[in-house]
């Protein structure tokens, strides 16, 4: 039975056999033919949907590979600081809630960037302590390694002039000692674990919101970074008959013992909810500048950086997750963390080997790769290692990268640099740190301009083509995720997955890009959004 018909497109497959076709059929969530309109349309039935796609543009849907998704819904009810051109906005902002919220509630926000303001200067408690004198605050950093708090928030921790730095992370103190309230790395952790978290059916809520905005986008999975609470709340909405987007879950950390006891394995799961690889942190993010590096910050010649977990013992993590079939993926910026992540990776690759397995069966990742040493530039592709990248971080992150690392930035945010390696190439957002929006991404790894700066695009030899930028978000990503045979592609078998665009954005000028409007979004062969007739 064929359940329904779109003809009368411009379908790119993305399927080299059949680059694009005119129509296609699905039955029972799956594309099972491709072709011009008459040959498809003979197959519908009267049960089936016919639908005119009067000329618009049809591609395989979107996978964003790096997300935090319970963040990403949380942040959609949190105070909005993104980006905030000023210090005085965000406090504002913050006043703004707090005149809402019941005295002793928690007022939660994300997004600022000092780098954005005048000065440069991280804020402090006391900011916020004058607008929040009874409402403990915490306001995590648009890199999502920093958070910002006031005097309440830190009482609620305990945290006072005798607390001591957490391993991999770092209390900043005024000169009489006491906390200035900036927390980076697992400092943030004091506050944040004392923050109650929504779980079960009101964050399974909170994600039915977020779902409809990436649909909107065009987003059909997401590979989330975020901690069991999120996968509880996915498999919830699920039972309610809720789920529209398919979801692969890392494990974090702390949770492999877990992961290892229960026997779960990679692929664990179905096409909707299924166990990815096991997460590790080895350095902290560009911001904050904790970002492990080779060479010391431009004008701070003590700062390299900060390891968050040392190469040892990410060894020790890695191989045991393969040995008991996880892959991993290892958050690493700095050029250090990428060095030492790729040296891990190597390592274990050799137990691999010896054990008989083949690459493919252990997909493992470096997560950001957003500065890489030119005597490691090859490694990736010679690891068999997936590059999961961010093409927006480029055009958000160059002002702040220029400053920090100079020469060096020829080198950093490059995808270029690994697909002419023949590296594997995955693309996301790491929504909330980016704005959830594919289609963002795919302009910034093009033009690398934002706003049209600089001229010509910053470090212009690294731009992609289009086609290129949007294989990344999908073949690459599902690739990442195992399921190269039925996603990333419209061919007979293939999961119906797709998006409706309201114009060729391979015929079109690169500016154009942001101007797209995604009029469609099908999963599993449903529409799960549509804005057309």
């Amino acid at each position: 039975m064929i359940d329904s018909v779109l003809y009368n497109g411009n379908i790119i497959t993305l399927d080299e056999g059949r680059p694009s076709v005119q129509a296609l059929a699905i039955s029972y969530g799956r594309v099972v033919a491709l072709g011009a309109d008459d040959e498809i349309r003979r197959l519908a039935s009267t049960d089936s949907a016919v639908v005119n796609l009067d000329g618009k543009t049809v591609l395989p849907g979107f996978a964003d590979a790096h997300l935090h998704w319970q963040a990403q819904s949380e942040a959609l009810r949190s105070v909005n600081v993104f980006e905030v051109p000023g210090k005085s906005i965000a406090v504002e902002r913050v006043r703004e809630r707090v005149l809402e919220t019941p005295a002793g509630e928690w007022v939660r926000g994300q997004g600022w960037a000092q780098d954005l303001w005048g000065d440069r200067a991280f804020p402090t408690r006391l900011d916020l302590d004058a607008m929040a004198p009874a409402h403990p605050v915490y306001l995590s950093a648009k890199s999502g390694h920093a958070a910002w708090v006031n005097s309440a928030a830190l009482r609620r921790a305990g945290i006072s002039e005798s607390t001591a730095d957490p391993e991999g992370g770092q209390i900043l103190r005024d000169a009489d000692g006491e906390a200035t309230g900036i927390l980076l790395e697992t400092a943030m952790d004091l506050v944040s674990a004392r923050i109650p978290s929504p779980a079960g059916d009101a964050l399974a809520d909170m994600m039915r919101e977020a779902q409809a905005q990436a649909l909107r986008c065009g987003i059909t999975m997401i590979h989330d970074f975020d901690e069991p609470s999120c996968l509880a709340a996915l498999q919830i909405l699920r039972e309610r008959g809720e789920l529209s987007l398919r979801a692969l879950k890392q494990v974090n950390q702390q949770w492999l013992d877990a992961a290892i006891d229960s026997g779960i394995r990679s692929g664990f799961g179905d096409d909707w909810i299924r166990i990815g690889a096991l997460k590790l942190f080895a350095d902290g993010a560009l911001g904050p500048k904790t970002a492990l590096m080779f060479e010391h910050y431009l004008g701070e010649p003590d700062n390299f950086g900060m390891a968050l977990v040392d190469k040892e013992e990410m060894i020790e993590y890695v191989s045991r997750a393969s040995a008991f079939g996880l892959p991993s993926s290892i958050h690493a910026i700095g050029d250090k963390a990428v060095h030492d992540a790729l040296d891990v990776f190597e390592s274990v690759r050799r137990e691999e080997a010896e054990r008989g397995e083949p690459r493919a069966s252990r997909r493992h990742r470096v997560e950001h790769v957003q500065i890489i040493h030119p005597s490691d530039a090859n490694r990736l592709a010679e690891l068999d290692v997936i590059a999961s990248m961010q093409p927006i971080h480029a055009t958000s992150d160059m002002v702040t990268a220029d400053r920090y690392w100079g020469a060096r930035t020829a080198h950093a945010y490059n995808p270029r640099l690994q697909l002419d390696r023949g590296a594997r190439v995955a693309f996301g957002s790491d929504a909330p740190v980016e704005p959830l929006a594919p289609l963002i991404g795919i302009h910034a790894a093009v033009t690398r301009q934002r706003d049209g700066e600089p001229v010509g695009g910053w470090h212009p030899e690294a731009r992609l083509s289009v086609h290129e930028s949007i294989l990344g978000f999908t073949q690459g990503a599902a690739y990442a995720a195992g399921m190269e045979d039925r996603l990333g592609k419209l061919a007979a078998g293939c999961l119906a997955d797709l998006i409706v665009l309201d114009r060729d954005i391979y015929s079109i000028e690169p500016e154009e890009i942001l101007e797209i409007k995604v009029l469609g979004t099908m999963v599993d062969g449903a529409w799960r959004f549509r804005d057309f007739d």
